[in-house]
């Protein structure tokens, strides 16, 4: 228990703050067969809430924000980075969408598919050669760090692993798109399970008047389990590679008790479907926050 409380619980009010926060959430992914290309793209991405930090731990509660003009795309989407004893970076989502936007490339109107559901499931673990606690406290809870003084910059190693799950009725492909793509494109089902090794740098940088910024990026490669179910058959793609990239982006700023934070992540995967069928899949994240630090009471 002393190890969980010394992990969680920080005991310094001034450490607390308050926040209100705006976000953007997409899960969106495509196949690509020989330059034609089929988009699908959740509706009402933006949300808004408040939230609560330290600088252990960031507790933000978002609403959706739905629009009247648009079909509702239906979502459960749960992400979450945490630094646990400053060298160890995890991130974990897990996400569930029913209804995306088809889009293409060739001209074709674009379609609302309520249909179609994605899951995906995933995890990124880095093991860093210095502590990294201090960036993400500073940019996302307003807080300041005396550690170090202008740049930081530190690499690691780690794994990451996954599970992707699409699926359509009756298949990925309409009438008006199918034309397109070959038979092996009329996809009804998709499980992939992965696991691979990843690489990357986080950094770290205090910029004049309160302004601090960081730019993480981690490429991996893996090896996935795959299985496609077509109406009438099913078949385990023969090329087992899956092709990972992460980055993120943050500024922070610091005004008096006050402070406000900027982050952009997007994870990148991509994996062959055979048959000349690519699969990519884009997990998106935004989030501006506005926080107000506690003050210690005077005695």
């Amino acid at each position: 228990m002393e190890d969980l409380d010394s992990l969680l619980v920080d005991r310094d009010i001034e450490n607390y703050s308050v926040r209100i926060i705006t976000n953007f959430k997409s899960n969106k992914f495509s196949i690509n067969n020989q330059g034609s290309k089929l988009r699908f793209v959740p509706n009402n991405k933006h949300g808004l809430g408040f939230g609560v930090a330290n600088s252990k731990m960031i507790v933000d509660l978002a609403f959706n924000l739905k629009n009247p003009n648009k079909e509702e795309t239906r979502k459960f989407d749960l992400q979450g980075t945490t630094i646990v004893k400053n060298r160890h970076y995890v991130n974990a989502y897990i996400q569930s969408y029913k209804g995306f936007q088809m889009k293409n490339n060739f001209e074709e109107p674009e379609v609302f598919r309520k249909d179609m559901r994605s899951v995906n499931i995933g995890f990124n673990y880095l093991y860093t050669l210095d502590d990294i606690e201090f960036s993400y406290a500073l940019l996302k809870a307003g807080l300041a760090d005396k550690r170090h003084e202008n740049i930081f910059i530190t690499g690691g190693l780690g794994v990451f692993g996954g599970y992707d799950y699409f699926s359509a009725k009756p298949n990925l492909l309409s009438e008006t798109v199918s034309p397109y793509f070959n038979e092996e494109g009329n996809i009804k089902r998709y499980n992939g399970i992965s696991l691979g090794i990843m690489a990357g740098f986080i950094s770290y940088f205090k910029l004049p008047e309160n302004i601090t910024a960081t730019f993480n990026l981690m490429p991996g490669i893996g090896l996935a389990n795959k299985r496609i179910t077509l109406e009438n058959d099913k078949y385990r793609p023969s090329n087992p590679m899956v092709y990972k990239l992460d980055f993120l982006v943050g500024l922070g700023y610091s005004f008096g008790q006050f402070y406000t934070s900027l982050t952009y992540s997007n994870g990148l995967t991509a994996t062959d479907f055979d048959n000349d069928n690519k699969y990519r899949l884009n997990l998106t994240k935004a989030k501006l926050a506005i926080g107000y630090r506690f003050k210690r009471k005077p005695k």
